[in-house]
């Protein structure tokens, strides 16, 4: 909750990331309010590792004497000093930009990453039309710890060598610079007790220390003047202005190429196409790129991944990253299944702990196909695509086969719904699962499509897919509630040798058997979906994970690990969803102006939130109930890329979507 005395858009954050999985993030106003804010998080171990290096920098104005701070630090029971009262204006018009003004003097200041390096650069821009003279000092505020703890004084052992312009630091064993064209004096001061609010409030620890080593500064006389500070663990000691605003230019360049595909108009394309680009790292441990699945704290997840990959590179010609994150996947692929989680370090093995990672692998392949026509890399990874088939029919890990009737099963908390407490499962889903049959149906379909272009027997494939299709209805439809079933359980797993168990809840893991591009329900059942998630599901951030009538919803995201993982999948609003939504709807209604109308405007709420968190981006949640506050990560992967896919697909329709039969 807010308090009185909160600075002014405190809730709203920024993030500008690296390629590698590193970032600099924080608030709007300048205050740091998570453990996994800072001017440079670095992945020492792309993309993963990452650790705070520089939380924060505090900037000072020293006129006559009078010292005006710019920055802003939590304490208990205050907010000290009080920068975010001289800052005018924030924009992400490009880059992260601050605008301060102190007694008549502006101050400009722009952040940005070097691509492809843990490297972050504030350039400071200050108009002084009174010619005034004062002096600019800035106090960086370092540490050396992982995005997920915190730290004290005594925990931090800290070195220093310092030069006349910058200083080299050593931190436990790691080494980064500070550099700037301002005269660097050593002075070491730590920052204790220094809080933050969202940890608090999600029922972390929330209090640590940082280290000021020291102090950039420069006697200030003339109208424009011209500052920077550079942060790397790559050296970048010997940098001139010059040379820092060569690396704005460039960086401004790649990411106006990135947006090549949209109208210069049409603002949340262009918005989305550079969040988009944040989720695409390169990972070290596959020398490939990868996507990472969410920030501040996810890695990069094979669901998660598969499921962002067509929004993320395909509808905007990045054809070649997905086909090296494709490849990446399918080389890795165990047993007929793709990795659910790469190891974050060096020696661990990737966690497999997934269902339907491998059936949204062969749906993210299919798409590609569609767009590229690529029959090279359909052939170079076909043993693995036929390998998922296999072991999906005959068997494999977690109990996940294919029963009698075309139909898979599987043991729990292999689905996107996995939130466990403990040896609890919050949403138990063990059984045949009404959107793993119809990824399942999916990939079959897709195999088999592919499979006859490039001259292979597709027909176990088909004669499959056609058995399941002729099952699907009869096991999944529910009469009562015109939808499906969210899962059934079979004898031996309920305890019942004779009767199944069948799950009504309305969910909405039932738009996926309309979404994707192989369908197999009737178009009235269709059509009845899509009512029943309208009415029970649908808010203008995503659908709902529960109706709101069932006993078990929960409206909320709030609280500690227990309460948040109760009502993750148990009511809370997704976004990536809207995405399906969209898509199954689109099918359902054809190409009608209606359906156009309607669909331009169920995408306006998401447009105003892109300004609502995470500034040019879409959270992970939102509360199921009204006003909907976004929750979660304020920037996840298979939001942005199911929002960007069906807004070009379906709302523009400029991607290239084969026309399937429902």
């Amino acid at each position: 909750m807010k308090e009185l005395n909160d600075p002014i858009d405190k809730q709203k954050e920024w993030l500008i990331s690296n390629g590698l999985g590193g970032y600099a993030s924080s608030s709007t106003c300048g205050l740091n309010t998570r453990k996994y804010h800072g001017l440079l998080i670095a992945a020492m171990n792309p993309p993963v590792d990452r650790r705070v290096l520089l939380s924060s920098l505090d900037e000072e104005i020293i006129l006559e004497n009078e010292i005006h701070h710019l920055a802003v630090h939590r304490y208990p029971g205050t907010f000290y000093p009080e920068g975010y009262k001289y800052l005018q204006d924030f924009s992400m018009e490009e880059l992260p930009l601050f605008q301060y003004n102190v007694a008549d003097i502006d101050i400009k200041k722009r952040i940005m990453m070097v691509h492809g390096e843990n490297t972050t650069i504030m350039q400071y821009k200050i108009n002084n039309p009174s010619d005034k003279e004062f002096i600019f000092k800035v106090l960086p505020l370092v540490n050396n710890r992982s995005i997920h703890h915190l730290t004290n004084a005594d925990s931090v052992n800290i070195n220093q060598e310092s030069g006349e312009y910058y200083v080299k630091l050593h931190l436990d064993g790691l080494q980064f610079y500070l550099s700037s064209n301002m005269q660097y004096n050593t002075e070491s001061h730590w920052y204790y007790d220094i809080e933050y609010d969202i940890e608090r409030e999600r029922g972390y620890p929330y209090r640590e220390d940082n280290l000021n080593p020291g102090y950039f500064q420069v006697t200030c006389k003339g109208r424009d003047l011209e500052f920077f500070i550079i942060t790397s663990t790559e050296g970048k000691n010997k940098m001139d202005i010059a040379d820092v605003k060569e690396l704005f230019k460039n960086e401004l360049l790649r990411r106006k190429e990135l947006t090549i595909t949209a109208n210069k108009e049409d603002e949340i394309y262009r918005r989305l196409l550079l969040a988009a680009d944040s989720f695409i790292v390169k990972r070290n441990s596959t020398g490939s790129t990868s996507i990472i699945a969410g920030y501040h704290w996810f890695a990069d997840w094979g669901r998660d991944a598969m499921i962002a990959l067509p929004g993320l590179t395909l509808v905007n010609g990045r054809y070649d990253i997905a086909k090296e994150i494709l490849s990446t996947f399918a080389t890795h692929c165990q047993r007929g299944i793709i990795p659910n989680m790469f190891a974050e370090f060096p020696g661990q093995s990737p966690v497999y702990n997934t269902v339907d990672a491998s059936l949204w692998f062969i749906h993210a392949l299919g798409k590609y196909f569609d767009y590229t026509n690529d029959t090279d890399l359909v052939e170079h990874i076909w043993n693995t695509v036929e390998e998922i088939i296999y072991y999906y029919s005959s068997g494999t890990d977690y109990n996940i086969k294919m029963d009698q009737d075309g139909l898979i099963s599987h043991t729990g908390q292999l689905t996107w719904m996995d939130a466990k407490i403990g040896d609890f499962e919050v949403t138990p889903r063990a059984g045949k699962t009404c959107e793993i049959n119809a990824l399942w149906y999916n990939a079959l379909r897709y195999t088999e499509y592919m499979g006859n272009v490039l001259g292979k027997d597709t027909k176990k494939f088909k004669k499959i897919a056609d058995d399941l299709k002729m099952n699907f209805a009869d096991i999944f439809w529910n009469e009562e509630n015109n939808c499906l079933f969210d899962y059934v359980m079979s004898p031996e797993s309920s305890g019942n040798n004779s009767i199944e168990k069948k799950d009504a809840a309305i969910r909405p893991n039932q738009i996926l058997a309309i979404s994707l591009p192989y369908s197999m329900l009737s178009e009235s059942m269709s059509l009845s979906i899509i009512e029943v998630i309208e009415r029970e599901l649908l808010t203008p951030y995503g659908l709902r994970t529960l109706s709101k009538s069932d006993k078990g919803y929960i409206g909320i995201y709030q609280g500690n690990d227990i309460s948040r993982d109760f009502a993750y999948h148990n009511g809370t609003v997704w976004a990536w969803l809207l995405g399906h939504y969209i898509t199954a709807y689109r099918k359902t209604h054809k190409d009608t102006q209606n359906c156009s109308d309607y669909l331009k405007e169920l995408i306006k709420q998401l447009e105003v939130h892109l300004d609502e968190a995470g500034i040019g981006t879409i959270s992970e949640i939102f509360d199921g109930d009204k006003p909907h506050e976004p929750k979660g990560c304020i920037s996840q992967a298979w939001s942005v890329g199911e929002i960007i896919r069906s807004y070009v697909e379906d709302i523009l329709q400029e991607g290239k979507v084969p026309i399937r039969n429902l």
